[in-house]
């Protein structure tokens, strides 16, 4: 089955649905979720959006302070481009409904929290749930308007070149994506103009992460495959603060906590022990923060650290993190009385797909956007609530762009159907299983918070052995939503592990014993397939 639309997004979350809207204004767009439409990271976000709304802060200082966080690795102009977009980017979603806390005698002005690298207060935000205030209003605009066409349950697999075209083409140009409808279990055909990325992130590449349960690096792994350089991967964003429990997995204590007075303490000693470790204290950015996390948690032996915001009022924590009070009190924890169990876990991929203020990658009619991208807007680590801004801001570059360019564009040609005359079912899913349990482990225990060059070899001689039984299992049997994300996991995984072997230097999130000092020259890490 084929299906044309005007323009063709990967991901329903913040930064496809910003695209979405602003381009259904004029064309006819579909947007494809790999599951729900809600399912993505954006739903997740519990911090808020960072803009420059505060009287005496300046995008100056915004921008200072998102450098200082990137190690030097951002590009100046992304950084400058993003932060003077950001309050327009806020005002279009008041403008949507998202139901901003407000502050202020006559509750007129925006409520603004502080995180961690922050040097002042510019976090706009809907309690604890701003990722998911953002999601609903976002999906309700998108659902309203009759020219998005919103797909939920398609497995992206590749991404459709010239060499899909019923005429075979040696065109590096990108016409759609084949997907797999999990419903009906066939591959379907999408085709449009143009095309935008908006997958997110590579996190379940970790054995402890954040992310949500699809966030397998897809959109990096088919844009690689497609010709599109991939930068930075090793700049891997580890949180400091994921509750500890053993029967809720990736749970999130926001940075917020820490911003609003939290401190973190070793559960033995009960010792504040941040600043020991930076004069920043809690407020230090997410790096330091989640090495010393670490560093504690092997010195002693533990299982987890403490995060205290006990010693403030009640009623102030409660007001504050009203979601995360309500989930941890279900488990038995009164955050006004005690401390939480935390420890770190992956937390948002900072490199990825290649792309220019345009959201332009190296493929012609392919876009991309949010997570999936190396923008240069993080660098060597992303300031606290930078994360949903560049979704905003790069979601409408693209759609800018696309509509700019919409006569140069060609409409796509007639492609091949996909082809599984040569392959049968699996009668061995135990395989996909125990790949995709190692890789999560190896790339845990060697390309985690720490790293050295020994580790990474050991992690690179694994992926060359994995990628060999998975490429031979992916030829051989039909494909199914798991063989897919196996498949791209290790794609990312094996990016993730060349980028940080390239790296001979510590910056920002990447760590390593063998090269503990930063070199002179902020570079970034580019890999061209």
């Amino acid at each position: 089955m084929t299906h044309q639309s005007d323009i063709l997004i990967i991901g329903s979350g913040a930064a496809g649905l910003t695209a979405a809207l602003q381009l259904a204004q004029k064309y006819k767009v579909a947007v494809l979720a790999k599951g729900a439409l809600s399912d993505g990271a954006t739903a997740w976000a519990q911090g808020g959006i960072a803009a420059v709304l505060e009287p005496g802060d300046t995008f100056e200082s915004h921008i200072e302070d998102t450098m200082i966080a990137g190690g030097g690795l951002n590009n100046r102009a992304t950084v400058e481009f993003v932060v003077e977009n950001a309050p327009e980017a806020i005002d279009r979603l008041a403008k949507l409904g998202v139901p901003f806390n407000l502050d202020g005698p006559d509750k007129g002005d925006w409520h603004l929290t502080r995180e961690g690298g922050h040097s002042h207060r510019r976090i706009v935000h809907v309690d604890d749930a701003t990722g998911w205030a953002v999601q609903q209003a976002l999906e309700a605009a998108a659902h309203a308007n009759p020219n998005i066409t919103l797909i939920p349950d398609m497995v992206a697999i590749d991404l459709i070149l010239g060499r899909h075209q019923l005429r075979f083409s040696t065109s590096g140009r990108i016409h759609g994506v084949y997907a797999l409808n999990r419903a009906t279990g066939l591959v379907e055909t999408f085709t449009a103009r143009a095309t935008i990325l908006a997958s997110g992130g590579a996190g379940r590449t970790y054995l402890y992460s954040t992310a949500p349960r699809g966030a397998t690096g897809d959109g990096i792994a088919m844009a690689w495959r497609a010709g599109c350089r991939v930068s930075n991967m090793e700049m891997m964003q580890f949180h400091p603060t994921c509750l500890y429990n053993l029967e809720i997995k990736n749970f999130l204590i926001t940075e917020a906590v820490r911003g609003e007075g939290g401190t973190l303490k070793n559960p033995k000693t009960g010792h504040r022990y941040m600043p020991d470790y930076d004069p920043r204290a809690e407020l230090a950015p997410r790096d330091i923060v989640a090495r010393a996390n670490d560093a504690e948690i092997k010195r002693d032996g533990l299982d987890y650290v403490h995060l205290d915001i006990s010693h403030k009022p009640a009623d102030f924590v409660k007001a504050h993190f009203p979601n995360i009070y309500e989930k941890l009190m279900g488990l038995g924890i009164d955050i006004t009385k005690e401390p939480i169990p935390v420890v770190p876990a992956q937390h948002y991929t900072c490199g990825g797909v290649l792309v220019d203020l345009n959201g332009c990658t190296d493929a012609p009619g392919l876009y991309a956007a949010g997570e999936v991208t190396q923008s240069g807007l993080h660098g060597a680590n992303r300031l606290a609530s930078n994360s949903l801004l560049e979704c905003f801001v790069f979601g409408d570059s693209c759609a800018r762009h696309i509509d700019a360019n919409w006569e140069s564009l060609p409409p796509p040609p007639p492609i091949r159907p996909w082809d599984e005359s040569r392959v049968t079912d699996s009668d061995e899913e135990v395989v996909i299983a125990q790949c995709w349990r190692e890789i999560r482990q190896f790339m845990w225990n060697f390309v985690g918070i720490v790293r050295t060059t020994k580790r990474l070899e050991r992690a690179k001689h694994r992926i060359d052995l994995l990628r060999q039984e998975v490429e031979d299992y992916y030829s051989h049997f039909r494909v199914t939503p798991d063989l897919i994300e196996l498949r791209n996991l290790v794609e990312v995984a094996d990016l993730i592990i060349r980028c940080a072997l390239t790296r001979k230097e510590s910056r920002g999130l990447h760590y390593t014993l063998d090269f503990p000092e930063a070199l002179p020259a902020p570079k970034d890490t580019v890999l061209v397939p």
